[in-house]
C-alpha cells in the first residue's frame, strides 16, 4: 500500500511541478502574445504527452501487481486445499480410532477372545 501512495504522491507532484514551471516560465518570458500562446500550446502538448506516459507506466505497474496478486491467491488457495485435505485425513484417523476404542469398550469379550 505504501508504494501505491508514494507513486500517487510522485505523480501529483510531477504534474503540479510541470504545470507550475511551465506557467512561471511563460509569464516571465519577454515575448509577444502570439509567441506566448504558441509556447503555451507546445508546453500543454508536452505535458499531455508526459502525463500519458506516466499514466501508461502506472497502468503497466497496476497490471503487474494484479498478476502478482492473482498468482499469490492461486498459491494460497493451493496451500489451503492441501491443508484441508491433511485435516480431513487426520480427522478420519481420529474418528476411526474413537470407533475402535468405543467398540473395544462395548465388547471387551471380542478382544479377550483374540
Amino acid at each position: 500500500m505504501s508504494e501505491k501512495s508514494d507513486f500517487g504522491a510522485f505523480l501529483i507532484g510531477f504534474l503540479v511541478g510541470g504545470l507550475t514551471g511551465a506557467a512561471v516560465s511563460l509569464l516571465f518570458a519577454p515575448q509577444s502574445g502570439e509567441e506566448t500562446r504558441a509556447l503555451i500550446r507546445d508546453k500543454a502538448i508536452d505535458i499531455r504527452d508526459q502525463a500519458s506516459e506516466t499514466v501508461e507506466e502506472a497502468r503497466l505497474q497496476a497490471e503487474k501487481a494484479w498478476e502478482e496478486a492473482k498468482k499469490k491467491t492461486e498459491e494460497w488457495s493451493q496451500v489451503a486445499k492441501e491443508k484441508t485435505d491433511e485435516l480431513i485425513v487426520k480427522g478420519e484417523q481420529v474418528i476411526e480410532g474413537g470407533r475402535t476404542i468405543v467398540a473395544e469398550t462395548i465388547n471387551p469379550k471380542d478382544k479377550a477372545a483374540e
